[in-house]
């Protein structure tokens, strides 16, 4: 049974609004709310804010939002695990129910938040390939700024207890595999990428992904953020470099999933994502399971350093 529709937002704890709020506005995002405990970060698209920083006096990763279909699909998680639906304290308001997945993570089901008006940005790029021509007398001229972020797309889990975590997310909230790896042999699945299973209609690729940790610990290994396209995604870049913060790996294309992608940190060391042109699925979409190698995480990019697993 389909029951999210898509992520709402990730949340994060970091001793320092200040340069989280700087950064994040380099990378694309503007503020929706901050008070004095915490900072609520917009994209470009109408939903109240997908960007979440606690204060407190040590950086991590605490969870994330998952938007929930139906305001009866609350009702039904709440009698299926005991938790209350509760009016959602936060800016953006609506209804919740909040949970603890088996890696520790809090992840909240949201329905009825609030909606904003849209930022204004550019329409996306009309390109000239050598056939299929599509810009006729129209020159492109970009100035330098930060990528518009449209809207936030998926996050991966490095989770302690993936079977556990990973049933959580497919009997719970009835997400659906997309693609997998192995390691070793193929009945050892280590990762996962899972859709929001919504029947026929089109959806991202992944929007929670969940690999075993190998040393043990539950974090994101990153979340990731839709651009309007690739001249906003290397703008971007380009942007951030002018920013001098710090590049993880990229420009480069991922094989599952397909994304152009373009990592970045956070000033607290946190793994960020831009990505545009990522596969749709539906349930009919054949499920894929590769064994995992360096060579299966992208098609083209240039070589990843020890740096990006970290």
């Amino acid at each position: 049974m389909n029951t999210v529709q898509d992520i709402a937002y990730v949340r994060y704890q970091a001793p320092d609004l200040d340069r989280m709020e700087a950064f994040l506005i380099d990378f694309g995002l503007q503020r929706s709310v901050r008070t004095g405990r915490a900072l609520y970060m917009r994209a470009h698209g109408a939903d109240h804010h997908v960007h979440v920083t606690e204060l407190g006096d040590s950086a991590r990763t605490l969870g994330f939002g998952m938007k929930v279909t139906s305001a009866a699909d609350l009702e039904r998680i709440a009698r299926k695990t005991g938790a209350p639906v509760e009016d959602n304290p936060e800016p953006g308001g609506g209804r919740r129910v909040r949970l603890t997945d088996p890696a520790g993570f809090t992840v909240d089901l949201i329905h009825g938040q609030a909606l904003l008006q849209p930022l204004p940005h550019r329409e996306p790029l009309a390109v000239n390939p050598a056939s299929g021509r599509k810009r006729f007398g129209r020159p492109i001229r970009l100035a330098p700024k930060a990528s518009s972020v449209m809207r936030l797309g998926h996050v991966v889990l490095l989770v302690p207890a993936f079977e556990a975590t990973l049933a959580f997310y497919r009997n719970l909230l009835g997400m659906r595999v997309s693609d997998s790896y192995w390691a070793g042999s193929p009945d050892n699945t280590i990762a996962a990428f899972l859709n929001c299973g919504a029947g026929s209609t089109w959806t991202d690729h992944h929007t929670v992904a969940v690999i075993a940790a190998q040393d043990g610990q539950a974090r994101f290994d990153h979340t990731a953020f839709e651009v309007l396209d690739l001249d906003d995604l290397m703008q971007g870049g380009e942007y951030l470099k002018s920013r001098e913060h710090h590049h993880s790996w990229g420009v480069g294309r991922h094989i599952q999933g397909s994304q152009l992608f373009d990592y970045w940190r956070d000033p607290f060391g946190h793994k960020i994502e831009h990505w545009t042109d990522g596969d749709l699925v539906n349930d009919q979409t054949p499920v894929g399971h590769a064994e995992i190698t360096p060579n299966e995480l992208r098609q083209w990019a240039p070589p990843m350093s020890a740096e990006f697993f970290q």
